[in-house]
């Protein structure tokens, strides 16, 4: 996004008033989308601003004219959501859009009772005005909230894809913190791409894995566009959600995680419940950490809202790559950082690891903690005791790093459990081991996804055509679903 920008006055409205005047709150992801699907090339609607929260450092940019379209030639402003009453008096906005994820209920109907009293209209866009459809076979994996398990999910998945000979090819959901028109549309093959497009960390925890895998994956910002260049090299598009956002493309197979250990909050955040009632599968994870009582409290309430899904239980099972590293020593965790923040976790897969290890203390990083990070501990007191993976631009990077370090050299620390996706030491210098703490889904009863898979892409139907055999063995298959009509 362009760094400059001006919150909107009234000399922007139209000299006829006659477009409806709207606002999108979002947090640069699915407030972009729906603004390209709905309004962009809307004459009667003008969308004055996007307002801005979660993602550090969105606000005060512009989303820009070279995808903004002919009927904004200037960009359109993102401003903070701090901002939101007065922005909807001062402009006469007549309608606000809800465009973000993994919130309350209530704090939904806060902002509409904010919107109204201000007099505006509040408004949520269905699943069917944004989802786009595509020529391929679409697979999607969403969740009830940020934290589930939806990145080990869409490895299983393409893994099973593979195994079957089809070339999956993964569709991120968007993270556009840097320049959005230079990430219109990005295509990420190897890690010379990441660096290429000079990825944060939350982007490289979602794409590493998938390029380890040898699956092709996209991102960006104007989805129909991805999807378009994605067709042209997928059997199958893999929909890999981000937060418990719905998904931008319409599914054949709908995969939703659900979480035992924050049992409840499947009918009680948006739109993670909108989810579960779409679902065709409801994946309850991490039944090797929770307790049954509350596992069986997520499938029931499950079962209540979307009584057509298909239940399926899965582990994630937690494995530390030198254990001898971790035992017996004191240890500084990182985890995933959405998941601390706006997922309220305490903890996540590299605590689960470090303990498994023998770790003999959990070292808490808050007292050494730099710049934004020490912002992060005040903001979401829950993630005090880990570090959380904070990376959304260099600076938090280079908060991170110094936090590590500020440890070590207070000699509290002998080594950094890391249980991230990506291997931290290729963006940072850790003063100490690192060790990784890897996380899988493993089906409690295997086969039920494969059947949901075959049953959805009509597998047991049709001919699937395998690679050929000289392909590269860590490649994906480039096979075609034969038969399937587009």
């Amino acid at each position: 996004m362009s760094s400059t920008s001006t919150a909107p006055t009234s000399a922007h409205r139209t000299s006829t008033g006659s477009r409806t005047r709207v606002v999108i709150l979002g947090a640069a992801g699915r407030d972009f989308h729906d603004f390209n699907v709905v309004f962009r090339d809307d004459p009667t609607h003008e969308v004055i601003a996007f307002t801005a929260t979660q993602i550090p450092d969105i606000a005060g940019r512009r989303y820009p004219p070279e995808l903004a379209g002919s009927l904004y030639l200037e960009g359109i402003p993102v401003v903070a959501e701090s901002e939101l009453t007065d922005l909807v008096e001062r402009e006469h906005v007549d309608v606000v859009v809800f465009a973000y994820s993994d919130v309350r209920h209530e704090h939904v109907m806060h902002l509409a009772s904010r919107c109204i009293a201000a007099g505006a209209d509040f408004r949520l866009h269905g699943a069917r005005h944004t989802m786009l459809p595509s020529t391929k076979p679409v697979v999607a994996v969403t969740a009830v909230r940020t934290g589930v398990g939806k990145s080990q999910t869409s490895r299983y998945l393409a893994r099973l894809l593979i195994d079957l000979g089809l070339r999956a090819v993964a569709i991120r959901h968007p993270m556009p913190y840097g320049d959005v028109a230079a990430q219109a549309c990005q295509r990420f093959a190897t890690y010379a791409d990441l660096d290429l497009h000079d990825c944060t960390i939350e982007e490289r925890e979602e794409y590493e894995p998938h390029l380890d895998a040898g699956v092709v994956v996209y991102a960006g910002v104007d989805y129909e566009r991805i999807l378009r260049q994605a067709e042209q090299e997928a059997d199958v598009i893999l929909w890999d959600g981000g937060n418990n956002d719905l998904p931008f493309y319409v599914p054949d197979l709908h995969v939703v995680l659900a979480d035992p250990l924050r049992a409840g909050d499947e009918a009680t955040y948006h739109p993670g419940e909108a989810n579960v009632r779409m679902a065709d599968v409801v994946v309850v994870a991490k039944c090797d950490s929770a307790r049954s009582a509350d596992i069986e409290a997520v499938e029931a309430s499950v079962r209540a809202l979307n009584p057509r899904a298909t239940l399926l239980r899965a582990d994630s099972p937690v494995t530390v790559d030198d254990s001898a590293a971790v035992h017996g020593r004191r240890v500084i965790v990182v985890e995933d950082g959405p998941s601390l923040t706006h997922g309220s976790l305490t903890y996540g897969a590299g605590v689960v690891g470090a303990r498994a290890a023998g770790a003999a203390l959990l070292v808490d990083p808050t007292p050494y903690a730099v710049g934004s990070i020490a912002d992060t501990y005040a903001t979401y007191p829950n993630a005090r005791g880990v570090l959380p993976a904070m990376g959304y631009g260099a600076d938090q990077v280079r908060d991170l790093e110094a936090t590590i370090r500020a440890a070590v050299d207070a000699g509290e620390c002998d080594a950094v459990v890391s249980g991230t996706p990506i291997d931290l030491t290729r963006i940072l210098s850790i003063p100490a081991p690192l060790v990784r703490a890897r996380y899988e889904l493993r089906e409690v009863v295997l086969g039920g996804l494969a059947a949901a898979v075959r049953s959805a892409l009509q597998l047991d139907d049709i001919d699937v055509q395998r690679a050929p055999s000289d392909a590269p063995s860590d490649a994906p298959a480039g096979a075609t679903l034969a038969g399937r009509a587009t």
